[in-house]
């Protein structure tokens, strides 16, 4: 399996960017997958999930900005950004899991919900 982020860059507060995380040897169509984000020093925070049954979650913090979704014909996990600020600066990853999961609460938590396979990472700088 290989995931391979694309889309990072540098913009300033309010702007947007759209991440690509292309799979290899993995079906996004059917699996669950999600973005997590870390700045250095800090633990890593889980951004949004696609579950497998469908289900998308967001942190609280990116809610009604950041759009996850599926592009099947790609086989492509995309994460959409807007109204980006300082704060979403960060390295983000792309992650998979193998086996199946839902949307719930802990699917966010990086302590608890573990991702088999895991991209290089994409820097998002955002600047004011």
């Amino acid at each position: 399996v290989q995931l391979v982020e694309s889309g990072g860059g540098s913009v300033q507060t309010g702007g947007s960017l759209r991440l690509s995380c292309a799979a290899s040897g993995y079906l996004v169509s059917d699996n669950c997958m999600g973005w997590v984000r870390q700045v250095p020093g800090k633990e890593r925070e889980g951004v949004a999930i696609k579950a497998s049954d469908g289900t998308t979650r967001y942190a609280e913090s990116v809610k009604g900005r950041f759009t996850i979704s599926k592009d099947i014909t790609e086989n492509t996990l995309v994460l959409r950004m807007n109204l980006l600020k300082p704060e979403d600066t960060a390295m983000y990853y792309c992650a998979a899991r193998n086996s199946y999961c839902r949307g719930g609460p802990s699917s966010l938590d990086p302590r608890v919900f573990f991702y088999e396979h895991w991209g290089q990472g994409t820097q998002v700088t955002v600047f004011s």
